[in-house]
């Protein structure tokens, strides 16, 4: 991501000693994990679109940097409390905290994290950042307990799987997004037109994702991690809908009962193929990119806003 780099690489790089600065601690373990949780950090994907968002609106100040943070503070978190609920050992291949300091003291690392996050706000009078952020955490733990409900009787629609996502993944790229936004405009409605921006660039990662468990893009063979684990993605939802009843309820069955099966699950992959769900899922993920970009477009071009169009052709485009 060359241009997004160009753009704001001066930004990411303050933002960095910002962050390490914000999750300090004076205890001596919590300091470590902080400092194990740092050096092994993703793409900073999120606060991306917090500078980005900034920028376009208006320009980027000490709240954009405290807004990145924040959401990058509740990213981290909910990242830790997923891995011992998941029982996760590794994460970005490393060890993940639990693996190495077990559940208990994950939980609360992830505790930390969250406090910390309400501080920087509390702290600032950042409350409407604070609010959008929050909203985002709710809606996110709102979305992760339907889709296990959902999957435990395998009846997810067009429809739910959508609400699903839209709250489990894309609220919080949603939120980015908006705070980004509101820190450089206190405007509400750029805010919620960048709201909507993050909201649909987040349900076309999500989408990607899905297909990621089909091997597409060439990445190898498929997974079926999503089939193992019960997950009603975009295309096999397509797929129960447009097969023949018999092959529907082979497919459920095969989802229920027989899900740690390799041969029967690439057969279940193959079904999904063949009922054209992947082009499917793939023509949708595209539909909501371009709605994001035509919402993007009402700005002025600008360094700025040919970067975010990086950003989210990377989410799209992206391999792994």
């Amino acid at each position: 991501m060359e241009l997004v780099n160009k753009v704001i690489g001066d930004e990411l790089q303050l933002f960095e000693k910002k962050f390490s600065d914000s999750v300090k601690s004076s205890q001596p373990l919590l300091d470590r994990i902080m400092k194990f949780i740092i050096k092994r950090k993703g793409k900073q994907m999120r606060p991306m679109f917090v500078f980005l968002s900034a920028k376009i609106a208006g320009g980027i100040n000490d709240t954009t940097y405290r807004a990145a943070s924040l959401i990058e503070l509740l990213h981290t978190a909910t990242l830790v409390h997923d891995d011992v609920v998941d029982d996760a050992m590794k994460r970005r291949d490393f060890f993940s905290i639990n693996a190495l300091w077990k559940n208990k003291i994950a939980v609360l690392v992830g505790d930390y994290l969250l406090s910390k996050g309400l501080l920087l706000s509390v702290d600032h009078g950042d409350y409407r950042i604070l609010n959008i952020t929050s909203r985002a955490v709710k809606e996110m733990s709102e979305g992760e307990l339907m889709q296990m409900e959902k999957a435990r009787k395998l009846d997810i629609n067009e429809s739910v799987y959508f609400d699903i996502i839209r709250a489990k993944t894309a609220s919080l790229l949603s939120a980015a997004c908006s705070a980004g936004a509101w820190s450089a405009t206190e405007d509400e409605v750029a805010t919620e037109r960048f709201r909507l921006f993050g909201e649909k660039v987040g349900i076309a990662f999500q989408i990607k994702d899905d297909l990621f468990d089909y091997g597409q893009d060439n990445i190898g063979k498929p997974t079926g991690i999503d089939i193992k684990e019960k997950k009603m993605t975009l295309p096999l939802i397509y797929a129960l809908q447009h097969v023949a009843p018999e092959i529907k309820r082979k497919i459920i069955y095969i989802v229920k009962n027989n899900n740690n099966d390799r041969k029967k699950v690439n057969e279940v992959i193959g079904y999904v193929k063949q009922s054209g769900g992947i082009a499917y899922a793939a023509t949708k993920m595209q539909q909501y990119r371009d709605e994001a970009l035509q919402m993007l477009h009402e700005y002025p071009d600008s360094p700025a806003r040919a970067a975010m169009e990086e950003l989210v052709a990377y989410v799209i485009d992206r391999k792994y």
